[in-house]
Formats: structure tokens, C-alpha cells, sequence
């Protein structure tokens, strides 16, 4: 007896302490705060699409459909550049002192900036240190260039086109990115505008190195103009990007694996076995082959485009708050409908959304997915709709061993360098919102000439709408929608970048 009332005390004390925020929420401010944020991630989103969804469940797909799907791109017309393409001034025996650069963002917008940086030392006609990488705030990894990148072989595959040092030589050790953020100092620049042209950097760079042997410019990233820059520059540009920088042996060794695992499934039991022969059959469904989908829906995406993902109130409350706290409530999209946005195509697609689209397009349930993706938002119960339609989909975790992923867990940039290597061997790519890992990776893809589906974003949030669509209406539309949008090369427009679209800059004519 005493026992059961000891624990139907417990019990009552437990039910009181849960409630006590309710009851008193003045004090447990901070608690309330993240409640909201708390009950979107345990409310699990249902299916916003079950009528479309039921339908891909049961979609078929022809032989001749999955043939058509999978066939590599024909020829465009284009080539990367050989060594006999490129004409580049030999490198000048006496630099005019030293260039280090601060590098913001994530891996994707860094890895330009080192191209930039490159292109900027030639310009100047200076040796170049190499970067220094920020610690990103929201990712809060400290990975440095060498521990990303193989740095000799950096240095080597450039050494006829710029001199580059490891370190800050020793005359110069006081440049440091500590006594750059405690003062203003003569020998740093911060005052370069986005996309700045060649002459700027000659007008304002070049005396600070002529005056003190080194300049330091931070920020740096986006600070190099696209356009009206000698052919040169652009192709050193190109070199950088798509030769130069490499990443360590240790990420390129676990990207050769997960691609190896996806092609050759059965090596994951039976390593001697992974080059086994396909049928033709099989061959034309796919065997072998992969897509990988990079889907960016963490809570800052969904947070800052205002759109309604279906998690109810909770989830629109904790979104609304955490645009409060980052963004002071200054987000450009708040002042518009969820419908208003999603027909303009500016809501990144859910899981579930782009999981209807590839089934759409026809890629069926033997389809082996690989998801590129550092956490999505919702956690598994959101990607559960995505898992439905193709079963085979695999991440880095569920691939590789705790072992081989020791080196880079919880390493946000090494992650993100092991997605961009199997991302640019895949059979097809496909981003479910644009940003700079989707640039980085359509611009390898274009390169190398290979597929990528380009999402039709205004179509699909017009489609989505539409709750009387049934699947074979959306199917066509989709269809009909992407003909042009599989892999097709775009020449660069002006201002565009050439990381993304690298013909004709990066390209020869195949011809």
C-alpha cells in the first residue's frame, strides 16, 4: 500500500511540474519561448498532398519511360578547355608582397572565394596566403583549408600561374585575424563592393601592398566582378574550381565509397563482387545507377520564406518567433500570403513535395536516392512521405560505418565536402531550393556534362495549390513542365556567375 501510494504521488508531482509553465508562465519565460519550437518538432506534419500522393504510391513506369530518364546527355556542343586551350601570361619573377583573405559562409561560398582569391593575387601580381576560413555562426565548425583541401596539390596545380604560401611569413606574423577585428589598421581592406572590377582592386589594393608588403580584405566573399575581366583571369578562375582545389584524400576516400555503395549495392556484403555486370534490362531501369537529391529544408529556410508547411499552428508560431530572434521580424516574404508566395515559386519544396516531383517525372520505387542534407527541419517525420515513395533512399549515415565517418562527424564543412563529391558523381542531381551548394554543383555537373533537373519552382507551387489535380493531370503537367530543364547547357549571362555557368568562360567549342 505504501508503495502504490508512493508512486501515485510521484505521478500527481510529475503532472504538476509539467503543467507548472502553463500555470505560471512569467516564470519560465525562456521554457515558453521554445515550447512552440518544441511541439513543431514533436507534432509529426501529415501529408499535404494525399490525393497526389496516393497516386504516385500506385504510379507505374514503362521500360522506355526509365530508358529515356536515365540516358546520359548527348553532346552540346561544348568541352572543358585542355591545357593547349588555355593561354595564361607565365607567372612574374618578383611578387609586390603578400594577400590574405577572410572567407564567410558555408563551404560552397568559401570554395568561390578561394577561386576568387587566386584570380585577385594574378591580378595584382602578388603571392597569395592561403585563406583563412571563418568560423560560420551557425554551423560553428572551425575546419581550416588544409583540413579540407589538399593544399600541395593546391599549390602545385597552380605553382606556373601564382606564387602561394601555407603561412603568414614571419616578417609579417603580427597579420592575424585577431589584430585585424581590435582596430582599424593600415594594411587591411574592407571597403571592396560586391562583385568589385580588376581596376578597383589595382586603384586600391595595389598601394597597400606596395606601401607595406601585405593586404588583408575581409570580407572578401562575392568581392570579385564576373563580367569585364581579362579571358585570362576567367579561365584561371575556372582552373582553380574545377582542377585546383581537391579535397583531402580521407573525403575523397569516403565519397568513392558511398558512391561505390550506391552503384554496387551487394559491395557493401561482398566487397570483391561490386564490379559485377548487369543485365541490359536492368541496365535501362537504372541498375547501377543513382540520384542524389540535395534538400535543403532546415529550420532557417523554413523560417525565413514566411510559407506555411502544414505543421499546424505550433509550427507556425515557433517559425514566426524564430524569424523574431535572427531577423528582427525583417524578412521581405512576411508581408505576403502563403498562396501569394507559393504560386511565384518562392517556398522551398517539403519532402514529401519533391518526392512528387521525381516520381512524377518517372523515377519509380527501385530508385536508389542519395540525400545530400545536413538536417531537415521536422526530422524524420517529415521526410517519411519522401521514404514512401522511394524506399532505397540512403544518407551518409545509413552508408558508411560510425568508423569511416569518424573523421567528420559533426564537421559541418567536411559533411558538406563529402555531399558535394557524390553530388558531382551521380547519374543525376537534383536541388529541392537554389543557394550555393546547388551552384557550386550545377556548375562541376554543366562542366563535366552531366544531369541535372532544375525544379520548375513557380510551376510546382501553382501545381501544389491545385487540390483538385488528380496524379495523372499533375503527372503530365510536370512532364510537359521540365522537358527543358534536365540538364540543358545555359551560356552565362552577364553578371552571372561563373561557378555556375561555366560556358563559354571555363569551356571550348566541341566542335
Amino acid at each position: 500500500m505504501r508503495r502504490e501510494h508512493s508512486q501515485r504521488g510521484g505521478a500527481m508531482v510529475a503532472a504538476v511540474v509539467l503543467l507548472l509553465p502553463f500555470l505560471f508562465p512569467t516564470l519560465f519565460t525562456p521554457f515558453t519561448h521554445a515550447l512552440p519550437s518544441l511541439l513543431s518538432e514533436w507534432n509529426a506534419p501529415k501529408p499535404r498532398h494525399s490525393r497526389l500522393l496516393k497516386g504516385a504510391l500506385q504510379r507505374e513506369t514503362s521500360d522506355e519511360q526509365l530508358s529515356e530518364l536515365w540516358a546520359p546527355l548527348s553532346n552540346q556542343g561544348w568541352k572543358p578547355c585542355t591545357r593547349s586551350d588555355i593561354i595564361t601570361s607565365s607567372l612574374t619573377e618578383k611578387s609586390q608582397g603578400y594577400i590574405q583573405v577572410f572567407l564567410d559562409g558555408g563551404l560552397n561560398q568559401q570554395r568561390m572565394g578561394i577561386c576568387d582569391a587566386v584570380a585577385l593575387a594574378k591580378i595584382l601580381n602578388a603571392t597569395l596566403i592561403i585563406p583563412y576560413l571563418e568560423v560560420n555562426p551557425v554551423w560553428q565548425d572551425s575546419s581550416t583549408f588544409e583540413d579540407i583541401f589538399d593544399v600541395d596539390h593546391f599549390i602545385e596545380a597552380l605553382k606556373d600561374e601564382i606564387s602561394i604560401v601555407k603561412e603568414v611569413p614571419g616578417e609579417y606574423f603580427w597579420s592575424t585575424r585577431e589584430y585585424y577585428a581590435t582596430a582599424i589598421r593600415a594594411t587591411r581592406v574592407k571597403t571592396a563592393p560586391v562583385h568589385a572590377s580588376a581596376n578597383w582592386y589595382l586603384d586600391n589594393v595595389l598601394p597597400v601592398l606596395e606601401s607595406y608588403g601585405i593586404a588583408a580584405i575581409a570580407p572578401f566573399s562575392h568581392r570579385l566582378a564576373f563580367d569585364n575581366m581579362p579571358k585570362e583571369i576567367q579561365r584561371l578562375r575556372c582552373k582553380v574550381n574545377f582542377q585546383a582545389l581537391v579535397y583531402v584524400p580521407h573525403i575523397r576516400a569516403l565519397g568513392d565509397a558511398l558512391v561505390s555503395r550506391l552503384r554496387y549495392p551487394s559491395s557493401r556484403v561482398d566487397t570483391t563482387n561490386y564490379l559485377k555486370k548487369v543485365g541490359d534490362s536492368n541496365e535501362k531501369r537504372g541498375a547501377g545507377k543513382f540520384v542524389v537529391l540535395h534538400l535543403r529544408f532546415d529550420k532557417d529556410m523554413a523560417a525565413h520564406s514566411a510559407c506555411d508547411f502544414g505543421g499546424g499552428k505550433a509550427e507556425k508560431l515557433a517559425l514566426a518567433k524564430y524569424r523574431q530572434v535572427i531577423w528582427q521580424g525583417r524578412v521581405l516574404n512576411s508581408q505576403f500570403t502563403d498562396e501569394e508566395l507559393r504560386s511565384q515559386g518562392r517556398c522551398p519544396l517539403t519532402p514529401e513535395e519533391i518526392g512528387l516531383l521525381l516520381a512524377a517525372l518517372g523515377f519509380d520505387n527501385t530508385t536508389r536516392l542519395y540525400l545530400a542534407s545536413h538536417k531537415v527541419y521536422g526530422g524524420e517525420a517529415r521526410i517519411s512521405a519522401l521514404r514512401s515513395l522511394f524506399p532505397l533512399m540512403e544518407d551518409k549515415k545509413s552508408l558508411a560505418s560510425s568508423e569511416e565517418r569518424a573523421q567528420i562527424k559533426g564537421k559541418a564543412s567536411l559533411l558538406a565536402a563529402v555531399d558535394h563529391y557524390v553530388s558531382i558523381h551521380s547519374d543525376i542531381f537534383v536541388s529541392a531550393s537554389p543557394g550555393n551548394m546547388h551552384n557550386a554543383v550545377v556548375g562541376h555537373r554543366t562542366y563535366r556534362n552531366t544531369k541535372t533537373i532544375r525544379p520548375n519552382m513557380a510551376l510546382l507551387g501553382q501545381l501544389f495549390l491545385n487540390k483538385s489535380l488528380d496524379w495523372a493531370e499533375f503527372e503530365k503537367a510536370v512532364v510537359e513542365g521540365h522537358k527543358s530543364r534536365q540538364g540543358m547547357l545555359r551560356l552565362r549571362k552577364s553578371e552571372q556567375s561563373i561557378y555556375t555557368y561555366p560556358a563559354p568562360d571555363c569551356m571550348c567549342n566541341a566542335s
